[in-house]
């Protein structure tokens, strides 16, 4: 199995790139297999939203596409599958990769308003950081 970057990966769902594509694309289909991280996730969906400018909808069939590659193997593919869920259901990617990952028992803190409330009807462990939360676990 090798591992892949978001180059590489790029290349192959954008086409943007003939004198890199037919590499990129035997490396996607290298015959023992391929690991993406979820790091590399991550920028990939980035780059396709903030760099390429395509909308959600092709973003999220991009990366259902990808992750579900017969010969592909995700870092964590519940935590993948999770936030991919979650992102088709209007969070945010990196958000609800994060809430995803999040291995705490009582949950993923932040000072995203927006996150916590999009976590909230998802019915994720996300919550607004208050002072009063950490003076009480002192």
């Amino acid at each position: 199995m090798i591992a892949l970057d978001t180059n590489v990966l790029l290349r192959c769902i954008t086409l943007d790139d003939a004198s890199q594509l037919s590499v990129a694309q035997q490396l996607l289909d290298h015959p023992a297999g391929v690991f993406i991280s979820k790091s590399v996730l991550l920028e990939v969906e980035w780059a396709l939203r903030d760099v390429f400018n395509l909308p959600r909808t092709a973003v999220l069939t991009a990366l259902n596409t990808l992750c579900g590659l017969a010969h592909v193997h995700l870092e964590n593919e519940d935590q993948v599958a999770q936030a991919l869920q979650d992102h088709a259901r209007g969070m945010d990617f990196a958000d609800a990769l994060h809430a995803a990952s999040s291995q705490a028992d009582e949950g993923l803190y932040t000072f995203d308003k927006k996150f916590v409330k999009k976590a909230m009807t998802l019915g994720r462990e996300v919550h607004l950081g208050k002072a009063d939360l950490v003076a009480r676990s002192r």
